[in-house]
């Protein structure tokens, strides 16, 4: 007798389930892509009900919601209040009452039986015949770049399977067949691959362990923030997984703009070869049907470039942060220059042209197109323009400091009065009328400390603070592109830089080119490069090391400055927790 290798013989279950899923599993799908609201779990367990409803409708036999979907992700520290987990779930039973005739796998916080760890799960509830059919506990929980799930949460330890009536037909007529044996996994669970930063993050696979366990067909509900260029990635790892263990994939993931962080969606449907058959719209929410089994592919969006994909993603992330805060318009302050103009058109698409308000700041020291180039943005956008001028409150904090800066040369102290001075003037505006102030610095001015504590680093929110200086160009260009009548001037987009704070200045005076200085801010920041390292990929060493001393300097503005949203590897912010008071070498 010749006995097989425990190689041959998962080969050989191997190939069974790619022909078993290729054959015979057939079951419509809805992926819920929905954009929850961190907290407002009587809003989210009422949309979760729509959806559901919506796959009934539609005729889906098993419905899939995002990860955490009931109380929004990432619930931070809400989840450590006993009745706000205690109200999460009574909602998903709720939730569960209402499946009946389908199946709805929900995320949320379940409590840990006994109590050990931090007392709770990030879980997946599979809610069918009016009930709580089966849970799945996350194995894998991320403790890197933004992410602290183990700060909160109880890994889970078990293998989880839950059985799904098969259809037959599809495209709303339905007729129940055998069970279908899917295995939930949740988020990072599927991303435990060497492809994936080079090297396996965790001891153990739950894809593996969920396929070996029998599961015919790969869930995983998900909040995965976006990054660009990740979609990519996604999909490639997500495929080699699917093609590994011969099982199809239904992915489901959350959008929307929860603080820091921006959720693309673009959840996602694989057959058993790893071919992609499904792909839900990005950076909207979208119910996207999947006839798994079906020799025809369903509905693939396209994802846009990388300009295209910026723009979306700061103006969902603005809009959401916006509203989900409690307001309803937005000021900014218009320069003339690329950043407010950029930040302007990503308010106007986000609010509506009727919700932002403008405010050029001239001082002795504008040029006269600053107000004409402020002027024209303000009248191509369609947005509330008015002109405040500075020239005498500036004098005036210079006479009353003449005294105290007697015999000391002009220098940034009186540059900075300026933007103090507009940074005031903005505040109170925005507490007179309500209106949420947006910053308008970028990423290449915060990480080297180019711009004004309590001046221009004023206000609630900043779009582009995770967008480098030489992307804010694109994403200006790719918006003018879309309009017959581009809203950003010409002059806006060719002139040099300049903050206008002393006679002729421009941005170069005090800083390297932003092409030199944006690549130096990508090898230190998100590919954490050492100064040698650097300088060996060809740029000058004493450039290199006065950004490198910028950079260290400028961390006690970053600490204070509005938040942002998080589209590059690395933001300055939450996923990046530098020393502020040490010495760097």
């Amino acid at each position: 007798m010749i006995r097989r290798s425990r190689a041959q013989t998962y080969i050989a279950s191997y190939l069974r389930r790619v022909q078993q899923t290729l054959t015979m599993l057939r079951m419509r799908v809805l992926l819920g892509q929905i954009n929850p609201v961190v907290g407002d779990i009587e809003g989210n367990t009422r949309r979760a009900l729509e959806v559901i409803e919506e796959g009934r409708r539609g005729g889906a036999g098993l419905v899939l919601l995002p990860e955490l979907c009931v109380i929004g992700y990432p619930p931070k520290d809400l989840v450590l209040r006993k009745d706000f987990v205690r109200r999460n779930v009574e909602a998903v039973q709720r939730i569960a009452e209402a499946c009946r005739g389908i199946t709805a796998v929900v995320g949320f916080v379940q409590p840990v039986e006994g109590g050990s760890g931090t007392g709770i799960h990030n879980a997946a509830a599979v809610c069918g015949d009016g009930r709580i059919l089966q849970t799945y506990a996350k194995f894998l929980l991320p403790t890197y770049d933004v992410f602290d799930e183990s700060r909160y949460f109880t890994p889970g330890r078990e293998v989880r399977l839950a059985t799904v009536p098969a259809q037959g037909g599809g495209n709303g007529r339905s007729t129940v067949g055998a069970g279908i044996c899917v295995g939930l996994t949740i988020c990072e669970d599927l991303w435990n691959d060497e492809q994936f930063g080079g090297r396996p993050f965790y001891g153990r696979d739950p894809v593996e362990q969920t396929v070996r366990a029998g599961a015919q067909v790969l869930i995983n509900i998900s909040a995965s923030p976006f990054v660009v260029g990740k979609h990519l990635q996604r999909e490639a790892l997500f495929s080699r997984q699917v093609r590994e263990h011969g099982v199809p994939l239904l992915y489901c993931a959350q959008i929307g703009g929860n603080d820091d962080l921006l959720f693309d969606g673009v959840s996602l449907a694989f057959n058993a070869r790893g071919e992609l058959i499904a792909r839900a719209r990005p950076f909207e929410e979208d119910l996207l049907f999947v006839d798994l089994g079906s020799a025809a592919p369903g509905r693939i969006e396209a994802y846009p470039g990388e300009a295209e994909s910026l723009w979306r993603a700061v103006v969902l992330g603005t809009r959401d942060y916006v509203r989900k805060c409690g307001f309803r318009q937005a000021v900014v302050g218009l320069s003339g220059g690329i950043d407010s103009a950029v930040v302007a058109a990503i308010a106007v698409d986000a609010l509506g042209a009727e919700n932002v308000h403008g405010v050029a700041m001239p001082s002795r020291f504008s040029s006269r197109h600053s107000v004409e180039d402020a002027e024209a943005l303000a009248r191509g956008l369609g947005v509330d323009f008015r002109v405040i001028r500075i020239h005498e409150a500036h004098a005036a904090l210079e006479a009353s400091l003449a005294e105290s800066f007697a015999g000391r040369a002009a220098d940034v102290a009186e540059e900075n009065l300026q933007a103090r001075i507009r940074g005031n003037l903005l505040m109170a505006l925005s507490n007179k009328f309500g209106w949420l102030l947006l910053t308008t610095g970028n990423k290449s001015e915060l990480g080297v400390g180019y711009c004004t504590l309590y001046g221009d680093m004023c206000g609630g929110f900043a779009p582009i603070s995770d967008v480098p200086k030489t992307l804010v160009y694109r994403m200006a260009r790719w918006r003018n592109a879309q309009s017959a009548r581009p809203a950003i001037p010409e002059r806006t987009l060719t002139k040099p830089p300049s903050a206008e704070l002393r006679e002729n200045q421009t941005d170069q005076d005090s800083l390297p080119p932003y092409e030199t200085l944006d690549a130096i801010l990508e090898r230190y920041v998100e590919e954490d490069q050492s100064a040698d390292e650097i300088v060996a990929a060809g740029f000058d060493r004493p450039t290199v090391e006065r950004v490198i001393r910028l950079i260290a300097a400028s961390e006690h503005k970053r600490n204070q400055a509005a938040l942002g949203i998080k589209v590059t590897s690395r933001a300055f912010g939450t996923g990046r927790r530098m020393p502020i008071a040490a010495k760097l070498t």
